[in-house]
Order: C-alpha cells, then sequence, then structure tokens
C-alpha cells in the first residue's frame, strides 16, 4: 500500500481505540502503546505480512511477536481492525475471563503467536520460531517487536548471539525506541547506546530509521524482509505517547490510562469521531 495518508488515518483511528480500551479498563500503559501503533499499522496495512485473519493459525503467515507485552493495547486494536475478532470485544481489555489480557495470551487470542510480558521473554521465542522454520523448511519471517528500555535485560543479548550464530534471516527485531521507561529515561536508567553499532558487532544487519514516518518504515520493512544473509534489526526512533501532546515524551504516562477528561481531550485532538 502507497497511500501512506491511509495509514496515517488508520493509525489515528487504532490510538482512538488504544485510548478507550484503556480508559474503560481503568489501568494499562499508555505510553508505549501510543508509540507502537505505527510500526503495527505499516506491517499489518502497509503490505508486510503475510497473514490471514480468516485463517489464524496458517501454518505459512508470518509470525508477529509483541516482545513488549504491555503495550498489546495497541496490538489488539490493529488485530481488530485486521479482521482477527469484532471491535466490541476491544471493550473488555483487562476483565475477568476476557481473551484481551493486560499481556498477551496466545492460547485466548487469534492473532497472537506468542504469550509474553516479561521483557525478555519475547525475543527468546521469537528466536525458538525463527529456527522452526528452517526445520520444518517454511519461508516464513518471524518480526519482534521491542522495547527499548527492553534491552536492559541480559536475557536479550543472548537470544541476539542465537540469532547470529544461527544465521537467523528470517528474524527482524524492531525497536520501539521512545527513550523512555518506567523510571525515567533509558539512558539515566541503564544506558544502552551506542545501540546500531552493538547490534552490528551481535550481528544484526541494522537500520536507524524514524519510528512515525510511513515512507521509512515501508521501505525499510520490505528491504528487511529480502534479507537473506543474516538477522535484521530495525532502530525505529518514536516518542513514547505519540499523538496526544499532554502524553508525549513523559514517562509518567507509561502505566496509567487517561482520566475521562483527558480522554475526551485527547480524543478531540485526535479528530472527531470514534
Amino acid at each position: 500500500m502507497e497511500d501512506f495518508r491511509q495509514l496515517e488515518h488508520i493509525a489515528r483511528e487504532i490510538r482512538k481505540d488504544i485510548l478507550l480500551m484503556l480508559n474503560r479498563a481503568r489501568s494499562g500503559h499508555s505510553g508505549g502503546s501510543l508509540s507502537v501503533v505505527d510500526i503495527l499499522v505499516a506491517l499489518y496495512f502497509g503490505g508486510i505480512l503475510t497473514y490471514d485473519p480468516k485463517n489464524p493459525d496458517w501454518e505459512d503467515r508470518d509470525r508477529v511477536v509483541l516482545s513488549k507485552g504491555h503495550a498489546c493495547p495497541a496490538w489488539y486494536a490493529v488485530l481488530s481492525r485486521a479482521g482477527f475478532f469484532e471491535r466490541e470485544l476491544l471493550w473488555t481489555l483487562r476483565k475477568l475471563g476476557s481473551p484481551l489480557q493486560g499481556h498477551p495470551d496466545a492460547r485466548k487470542l487469534p492473532g497472537v503467536d506468542a504469550s509474553t510480558g516479561s521483557l525478555g521473554n519475547g525475543i527468546t521465542q521469537a528466536v525458538g520460531i525463527a529456527l522452526a522454520a528452517r526445520v520444518l523448511k517454511k519461508r516464513y519471517k518471524v518480526f519482534c517487536i521491542m522495547g527499548d528500555g527492553e534491552l536492559q535485560e541480559g536475557v536479550v543479548w543472548e537470544a541476539f548471539m542465537s540469532a547470529a550464530h544461527y544465521n537467523l534471516s528470517n528474524l527482524i527485531v524492531i525497536i520501539d525506541y521512545n527513550g523512555l521507561q518506567i523510571d525515567g529515561k533509558v539512558m539515566d536508567v541503564m544506558g544502552i547506546a551506542p545501540l546500531k553499532d552493538k547490534l552490528e558487532a551481535f550481528g544484526f544487519r541494522t537500520f536507524e530509521i524514524g519510528g512515525h514516518v510511513y515512507k521509512n518504515l515501508i521501505d525499510t520493512l520490505i528491504t528487511a524482509k529480502r534479507n537473506v544473509i543474516s538477522p535484521t534489526a530495525i532502530i525505529a526512533r518514536t516518542v513514547k505517547g505519540y499523538g496526544v501532546s499532554f502524553m508525549a515524551n513523559r514517562a509518567e504516562y507509561h502505566g496509567v490510562p487517561p482520566s475521562d477528561e483527558e480522554l475526551k481531550k485527547a480524543l478531540e485532538e485526535l479528530g472527531n469521531g470514534v
């Protein structure tokens, strides 16, 4: 899809759904959900992923692992719009018995390929899924979406070593690099720079792009999907709370939902209609 304006429109609608979900749930993660939206929209609606919402367990589908599982409201909203389940289910987020829990559960929700939440565990599963493709002689790609604060976990770098050691060219890691985590700036809590140099040293073909610019996202994801030499890493520079002025680049919105007043203001900023 080359109509980037249409993707931007979809992203605005997704952001509205995220805020509505979190407000109704009265808990959840606003900042990182809003920052990862454009990455997910590019994947699902930009012609990148191979998937079939009517057959979510199709063996030849591309796999998506949301390693930063706390940002699942964004993924749920995207999966709903992509046709995996009805939009009305979104309003059950974090409710007892709902398949839309505070972190993704692959056993309960179609379209979810890995249960995640404990940071660092998603990338380890993604490496295993990519290895399985080789054993099964499948050509699917594995897209693993991570947070920048997540890269402070030691197990992440063990997974990266494994990906390079086994030359997993079907693995594409996308880092939602918004610079903030629950305790403040990533660079202050535990710096991860120089990230591009580190990833390249660990054997990844690495790109650094604007994570809210659809041409950058689409072009780089296409290149990554065609790569048959090594695993790929995409450092997507994003803004925590992107799309909502009073949440943008503020760590305090990492793990809190919008109040009723904040919801009204945010929806007005994002445009008319719900």
